[in-house]
């Protein structure tokens, strides 16, 4: 696990090295092992690529980056890890290849000289890198199939800039951008974040998952992100569910079984749900013998915990397990130091336990964590998938049997009726009727405390957020989401929040749920393999791990996670949370006054608490560290 920087200028000047150095200094949490620069005067302009390592795999010198090719035809600079590495290099010295380390790095950059973006849907792994071809002079980005690991970029007339994170490409750019106010508004007003290219800062784009690009040094130009991987999502009308739930089975273990491979001390994180347990009892399951470390968050003084199931788990499988006990207290110590990791503002408190069982975890001694993410979108998870499994029965004429199924839904605890109907009916809606159902539910386009004629002269969209529908096969309507949330919009803030947090202690997390295999298999299978019609999430993934992980917690019918208590939180910021708005005068786009009506109205009960609350403490705090023209 590693981080990446570098870039092109032109013309060349000697700031260049100081603006790599510093890169780098922003980088060196994410790769504390060793670091490398590859600097070189090209095409009348001046290349730089370099790479701050945490060693993984193959802890000598033989992985230091930047690392080039036998005939120094090519660079590279990447920062993952690449599973099935092993099996992949043997193909290649079958067939001619020499392998000088035991690197991952060198398989992969063997790997795209042997056959170029058609070896990617080959790797079982999470990667962002680039390569240079010092023949074409061209610089090749490219991004996992998930957006596992980050890749910022900045194209510009005078040269092109990438980094792993946001306050690093900062350091590469001449001047600090302008503020993105689309970003900031969706952001505040609609909380949608991470959904798309655009950033937080004008002209730095995050490369999209399963995306790459080319920039050429000689004609300075960049050019169109272009996808080399997504997953159909027609159905196998073939597949029993007998067979599916073997199939599912043999695939998650083996993912589980790749992910293991470590040269340095790994563990799991825990929350007691069924996506780590599966994780954790998988170890098991594979490993008998090894020590397992399971790490896992308590809310202090909080009434809805996992602690129990925690415990059921550690207890079957033997596992070493650390608990770390947290409050709002903490959290108001923690908070700008999240937030500065972060990079970019972010959604809710439920982040803050990650970020402190990855604190535990680098306490222990751990360098590399399994983690269950990627579970949800992928086996339907979410309370919200019930409307659009709803849809495609409708879309199929199946109309009673629709109903059935919001009835059967509905009998779960946590769940009713009139939650199931609101679920279809908000997806159903007609795209030109959205406006007014929001208005009617009191939904504000531009609130007032937001300068409309700020944003107005911005040419800010001001709308009610996006669709909710996406298009996909007649009848496959939870397939179509759950691979937008999986691929694109969902999921993709969730891999930041984890990868920020991880790197922040330099602890490198692995999601064995994705995989391009895994995420194949399941997308293809019938939709009532996932949500069954009796309603149970994840229905052929519970039972698949049937044998493996206790029938407790298969069996639960609640879902909690990592959760925080963030409304109490919240409340208990207050004093904080006020210096904030009141230092927000120097925020255009905000008008104060309004925004300190606005908070008072919550903190005094006169409003209903909501997630809003949260993001203006966090844009505000995260403006204050990277935002103002003084930071």
């Amino acid at each position: 696990m590693c981080g990446i920087a570098g870039g092109f200028w032109c013309p060349a000047n000697d700031r260049i090295y100081d603006r790599i150095s510093k890169a780098m200094d922003q980088l060196k949490l994410r790769g504390p092992d060793d670091r490398g620069s590859f600097i070189r005067d090209l095409a009348g302009g001046r290349l730089a690529l370099a790479q701050t390592r945490l060693s993984i795999i193959d802890l000598s010198s033989g992985g230091h980056q930047p690392m080039h090719s036998e005939d120094g035809r090519y660079s590279i600079v990447y920062n993952g890890e690449f599973y099935n590495y092993k099996e992949v290099r043997r193909e290649l010295t079958g067939i001619g290849y020499r392998f000088n380390s035991e690197s991952d790095t060198e398989v992969l950059l063997n790997a795209w000289i042997h056959s170029g973006r058609k070896c990617l849907t080959s790797i079982e792994g999470m990667f962002a890198f680039v390569i240079y071809d010092h023949e074409s002079q061209t610089l090749t980005c490219v991004r996992d199939a998930f957006g596992i690991k980050p890749l910022y970029y900045k194209p510009a007339d005078n040269g092109f800039l990438f980094s792993s994170d946001v306050p690093s490409i900062l350091e590469l750019c001449e001047s600090k951008p302008d503020l993105n106010l689309q970003r900031c508004y969706d952001y505040l007003v609609h909380g949608d974040y991470d959904s798309e290219e655009d950033t937080f800062f004008a002209d730095i784009k995050h490369l999209q998952p399963g995306h790459l690009l080319e920039y050429d040094l000689k004609t300075r130009k960049c050019g169109e992100p272009v996808c080399w991987w997504t997953p159909s999502i027609e159905q196998d009308r073939s597949i029993r569910f007998e067979d599916a739930v073997e199939q599912v089975r043999e695939r998650f273990i083996h993912n589980v079984k790749l992910h293991l491979r470590s040269d340095v001390p790994l563990g799991s994180a825990l929350s007691g749900g069924i996506d780590s347990s599966s994780v954790v009892c998988a170890i098991r399951h594979l490993e008998p013998d090894i020590p397992i470390h399971a790490f896992s968050f308590i809310a202090r003084n909080y009434d809805v915990s996992e602690e129990r199931w925690i415990d059921i788990i550690n207890q079957r499988v033997g596992a070493v397990g650390h608990k770390v006990f947290s409050g709002a207290s903490d959290l108001k110590n923690d908070m700008e130091d999240m937030i500065r990791a972060q990079g970019e503002p972010f959604g809710s408190t439920s982040i803050y336990a990650q970020y402190k069982v990855f604190q535990l975890a680098k306490s222990a001694g751990i360098t590399v964590t399994l983690d269950g993410q990627g579970a949800d979108e992928l086996f339907a998870g979410y309370n919200q998938y019930p409307g659009y499994r709803m849809q495609s029965l409708i879309e199929k004429g199946e109309i009673l049997d629709a109903v059935r199924f919001a009835w059967r839904w509905s009998q779960w605890p946590d769940r009713n009726l009139a939650r199931t109907l609101k679920y279809y009916l908000s997806l159903s809606t007609p795209e030109k009727l959205r406006p007014l159902v929001k208005r009617a539910t009191g939904a504000q386009s531009c609130p007032a405390w937001l300068n409309f004629d700020v944003l107005k002269q911005a040419d800010v969209k001001l709308g009610y957020g996006k669709s909710l529908l996406k298009d996909g096969p007649r009848g496959r309507k939870l397939m179509a989401m759950l691979r937008h949330h999986l691929c694109r919009s969902g999921l993709t803030s969730l891999l930041r929040h984890g990868d920020r947090n991880s790197m922040r202690f330099s602890v490198e997390s692995r999601v064995p749920f994705l995989t391009i295999p895994f995420v194949e298999l399941v997308m293809r299978l019938p939709e009532e393999f996932l949500i069954s019609r009796n309603g149970e999430t994840k229905s052929v993934f519970r039972a698949a791990m049937r044998g493996i992980v206790p029938s407790e917690i298969l069996d639960r019918r609640d879902k909690i996670g990592f959760a925080t208590p963030e409304k109490d939180w919240a409340f208990s910021l207050e004093p904080v949370a006020r210096n904030w708005i009141m230092d927000s005068d120097q925020i255009p786009m905000i008008n104060k006054e309004r925004l300190v009506s606005a908070f008072d109205d919550v903190m005094s009960k006169r409003k209903p608490f909501s997630w809003q609350v949260w993001r203006w403490m966090n844009f505000l705090k995260w403006y204050e560290i990277y935002g103002s023209s003084q930071s």
